[in-house]
């Protein structure tokens, strides 16, 4: 995938667009020139007095973009009638990277449109969102798409008209095209740079970065093996963490580390552009941590950059399995920067039996938490990212037996790999 920067609308016809329908996306692209193609599924069930628009958002501020999509959808619910259903969408170049914006498909059946026009002319007149609308030709099949813009502080419709075509999904998944370090961190400088532009907006920001190890520490490789396990919720972490803590005289960490503990509930409020970069930074401090410890002995971490990782391309990635980045794509190296662990442990568990365990626990959980107890593909997906991570790869272990049979297990794994 090639990276080159490209103005919005230098190559607007050679953009693909992406709606989600049912949790999957649903493609289009535009020509300047009808060539009989087929319909989007997209437009197909769209009612003969339905409008249709679409908003990509497109400031050039990265940080304030994403906050301000992240508001936009509420925003959209509170001023639209109830009658508009809002999709999310989005606006790429196949194949190059950064090349994503995102925003969000209405579809109005309100019995006055006229007044969903007027909301978004006023949108696009004071914030950085990019609107067009689409026609259905007189034959009831042909539609088009027409491009705002603004002229003499009045929001119109261009008289360039693109006609709307059917697309076959592309290569890459539109949203693998922004994974890196925007997703995913692959360096201490892209997740610092992104905080440090938080300064103004999330006083927060200011004391993650006092926090913050030197670049040399983040890296610096301990005289102890560094264990580290991973695994959802209640797949037995926090027993066999403690259990090898006590077992091998080891050091015990946690990451996020508990420095961070205090901040978590305000960065889970961002968009996942700021999200992930607090959590990235998160990994350095507990690698900083980990290379202090590792000098006096064993160090066990309950989890780590494996699911920093995995948790932010399983929701990154809409749609099926197979829409995952293929195995061997460089969203699953590990960051060059970052201290890498001796030794790590997966825990997997049957579905059924993991939420069992959830159930017997009663604690509260996190909104992916919540999203993996009822989306199983959502599951499926966050597992399977755990094990296309690379450097090191996760060694997988069933956690079904009892809790002193998986530490058997895990130990075994530890004097063949580890040499303790």
């Amino acid at each position: 995938m090639a990276r080159r920067g490209m103005p919005l609308l230098a190559q607007w016809s050679s953009r693909v667009f992406s709606v989600e329908l049912d949790g999957a996306p649903c493609y289009f692209s535009i020509e300047e020139k009808h060539r009989g193609a087929e319909v989007p599924r997209v437009f197909r069930k769209i009612q003969k007095r339905d409008r249709c628009f679409s908003l990509l958002v497109c400031g050039s501020d990265r940080i304030r973009r994403a906050k301000f999509y992240a508001e936009l959808k509420e925003k959209l619910s509170r001023v639209l009638p109830p009658e508009c259903d809002v999709s999310p969408m989005s606006s790429f170049l196949p194949d190059v990277r950064g090349s994503l914006i995102k925003g969000y498909f209405l579809k109005d059946n309100s019995d006055s449109p006229s007044q969903s026009e007027g909301l978004l002319r006023d949108l696009m007149r004071h914030d950085p969102v990019l609107v067009c609308s689409y026609l259905r030709g007189e034959d009831g099949q042909l539609w088009t798409q027409h491009l705002w813009s603004h002229a003499d502080s009045q929001t119109t419709e261009t008289s360039k008209e693109y006609y709307v075509v059917n697309s076959e999904a592309p290569q890459y998944h539109p949203s693998a095209l922004n994974i890196v370090n925007s997703d995913v961190f692959y360096s201490f400088e892209e997740a610092y740079e992104v905080l440090k532009k938080c300064g103004d907006i999330i006083p927060e920001a200011t004391s993650v970065m006092e926090l913050l190890p030197s670049r040399a520490a983040a890296r610096r490789k301990p005289d102890f093996p560094v264990i580290v396990v991973e695994g959802l919720d209640a797949t037995g972490k926090t027993t066999l963490t403690e259990s090898l803590k006590d077992t091998l005289g080891a050091t015990l960490l946690r990451s996020p580390p508990q420095c961070l503990s205090l901040l978590r509930a305000r960065f889970d409020q961002e968009p996942p552009l700021i999200r992930r970069a607090f959590y990235a930074l998160g990994n350095y401090i507990t690698a900083e941590q980990v290379g202090r410890e590792g000098s006096k002995t064993p160090v066990i971490v309950d989890r780590f950059w494996h699911s920093t990782a995995a948790y932010a391309i399983a929701t990154a990635v809409s749609g099926p399995l197979c829409n995952l980045p293929a195995e061997g794509s460089d969203v699953y190296r590990w960051p060059s920067d970052l201290l890498q662990p001796t030794l790590v442990v997966l825990l997997t568990l049957d579905p059924e039996e993991r939420k069992r365990r959830l159930r017997d626990r009663g604690q509260g959980k996190t909104e992916e938490e919540q999203e993996l107890d009822h989306n199983q593909l959502f599951r499926l997906k966050v597992e399977e990212a755990y094990r296309r991570i690379s450097g090191p790869a996760c060694v997988t272990v069933d956690a079904s037996p009892s809790a002193d049979q998986v530490l058997q297990q895990v130990q075994l794994l530890i004097r063949s790999k580890c040499h303790l």
